[in-house]
């Protein structure tokens, strides 16, 4: 059970100082205590709410529970989140004077964005609704239309307008909407009814509009209720891997079979481990993207100019993805300990095998996301022998991981 971000909040103006706890970059350093919050200070509750308005410290704490490293993008969208809120307190008259700071996300797979929007919602206690980019097209044609992203915000909110309204939207996979310019040579028109078109429909959606939105999901033509939302106080976060820009927006590649160096992806898959240790993981092959890279890219500039916090995350390191085995409340070491410790069977990982398996998902390229299918890989033949081996404790090395990781590869082969 995910504890309240209220709760923690409590937690921490009960604590005296030197004696608090500690998070992010903060750890191994003693913590002040947190401000105790005033409610009449700055903008109140919406409606005269008893809630406690959060502060970015307070975001950035709950979110540095739940999410191994990516510092920045911690830090950026928890201002990006109270400032939000501040917004949505103000009375109509001035919000005026404060746009909406929606968000632009962009990482390797892997490395955080959707379980960092999803923890978010949950420190907000607002309605959250995921979408995939891919799933759109331009009105008119078969396929969702882009009013369907408040519509589903309404459904998540149990139908209450008010809520919908001040909710939060994530738009996944957005650089699949990459604008195809060539098109017409593969003989699909020169009309971008998947791509184009929808960065144009989500303009309106971005900038705050009234919209009139279906209240059911389901396709229903000239049979729908429809009802009018207002997305000006809807917080749109969108993500993307943009991966042909990580791939070569570092340092300029030699051509050819004489490419020197790292030429080969072998070699790059092989240095792979030394350069997490070393923190190369965010080396030049990870520089920061311009607008002109994401412009060139296939994005709208208008788009863009719609997006104005944009962070970057990093791929993870290979001690990053140690603690993501072991830290969360819902890690996968704890989950397969679990797991055998229901046929009464005793499982405990070294070190070292712990970080044979980051180095296997580091050479993957896959993050976070590849750690599950190498346990499985990992752990199969215990789960196999798991009821005869009843009242046995099993220890884990770096030989055993190494085993099953060569002999999966075999079997690929």
């Amino acid at each position: 059970m995910i504890p309240s971000p209220l709760q923690m909040q409590g937690k921490m103006q009960g604590t005296t100082q030197g004696t608090g706890p500690t998070t992010g970059h903060e750890r191994g350093h003693t913590a002040a205590p947190a401000p105790k919050l005033d409610k009449n200070a700055g903008a109140k509750p919406r409606g005269g709410s008893a809630r406690a308005q959060l502060t970015p410290r307070t975001i950035y704490e709950f979110l540095d529970q739940h999410l191994i490293g990516q510092e920045r993008a911690k830090r950026a969208v928890a201002i990006a989140a109270y400032n939000h809120q501040k917004r949505c307190a103000l009375p109509p008259a001035d919000k005026r004077l404060l746009r909406k700071s929606n968000v632009l996300l962009i990482g390797p797979t892997g490395s955080g964005k959707t379980h960092l929007v999803r923890t978010l919602a949950q420190c907000l206690e607002v309605p959250l609704s995921i979408a995939d980019a891919t799933e759109y097209t331009e009105a008119g044609y078969y396929g969702k239309d882009v009013e369907l992203l408040v519509a589903e915000l309404l459904f998540r909110a149990n139908q209450s307008v008010k809520k919908a309204q001040t909710g939060v939207i994530f738009i996944d996979e957005i650089d699949k909407l990459a604008r195809r310019a060539q098109s017409y040579k593969t003989g699909g028109g020169t009309r971008d009814i998947g791509g184009e078109g929808v960065q144009q429909g989500l303009l309106k959606l971005l900038e705050g509009r009234e919209l009139l939105v279906p209240t059911t999901l389901t396709p229903q033509p000239g049979r729908q209720d429809l009802v009018q939302i207002d997305t000006t106080d809807i917080l749109f976060i969108a993500a993307g891997t943009f991966s042909d820009l990580h791939d070569y927006a570092g340092a300029a590649r030699q051509i050819g079979f004489a490419g020197g160096p790292g030429g080969s992806l072998a070699e790059e898959l092989a240095a792979a481990p030394s350069r997490a240790r070393e923190g190369g993981a965010r080396g030049p092959g990870t520089r920061r993207l311009r607008t002109e890279d994401l412009i060139a890219y296939g994005m709208l500039a208008e788009l863009l100019g719609r997006l104005p916090v944009r962070v970057q995350l990093d791929p993870l390191t290979e001690d990053e993805l140690c603690a993501v085995l072991t830290l969360p409340q819902g890690a996968l070491v704890r989950e397969y300990e679990y797991l055998l410790r229901l046929d009464d069977v005793k499982l405990n990982f070294s070190d070292a095998a712990l970080r044979e398996i980051a180095r296997a998902a580091l050479a993957q390229r896959c993050g976070a996301r590849g750690l599950r299918s190498l346990m499985e890989v990992v752990c199969e033949e215990l789960m196999f022998e798991a009821p005869e081996r009843r009242g046995e404790t099993i220890h884990l090395t770096r030989d055993y991981v190494r085993s099953r990781l060569q002999h999966s590869e075999r079997l690929s082969d």
